[in-house]
């Protein structure tokens, strides 16, 4: 019961009770507020950690596929090489004889 007023006491009472439930609700409130909020981070932090494995298995498979073409390309890069190597070697010697051929037609 409230002090005496000039106001009826089931009207402080009333007041009185409903401002002893804001009190009284607050805390779990609060913590209610809290763990929805921690839920909410942890949420984005895994949808983070996904998306990162993701752009990882892409940055993955990009370089396999690098090295594999690459693997692949070795036998073509040297046979290449060993025919630019033999046509080389082909010019020294059209060259020579083309000298010979022109020497032969001064005599």
């Amino acid at each position: 019961m409230s002090f005496p007023t000039s106001v009826n006491d089931q009207i402080t009472d009333a007041v009185t009770q409903s401002n002893v439930k804001v009190l009284g609700e607050s805390p779990a409130m609060a913590i209610g507020s809290l763990y929805q909020t921690m839920a909410h981070s942890t949420g984005i932090l895994f949808e983070n950690s996904v998306s990162a494995q993701q752009q990882q298995n892409t940055l993955t498979q990009a370089a396999s596929n690098m090295g594999v073409m690459q693997i692949y390309s070795m036998d073509t890069m040297a046979g290449a090489a060993g025919t630019e190597k033999v046509a080389q070697g082909g010019v020294a010697d059209n060259l020579t004889s083309l000298l010979t051929v022109l020497q032969s037609f001064r005599r």
